[in-house]
């Protein structure tokens, strides 16, 4: 699996990220991120 945030694309190594199920597929999200999922769109 590619190390790559599905929402803004990051792939920094210095970068925290969580696995998740999206559209039923396993991704990855950055911790940047995580907040947009959790509480909404922009």
């Amino acid at each position: 699996m590619e190390v790559k945030c599905f929402v803004c694309g990051k792939n920094e190594k210095s970068a925290v990220y969580l696995r998740c199920v999206h559209e039923g597929e396993d991704k990855l999200v950055c911790a940047r991120c995580l907040p947009v999922l959790i509480h909404g769109g922009h």
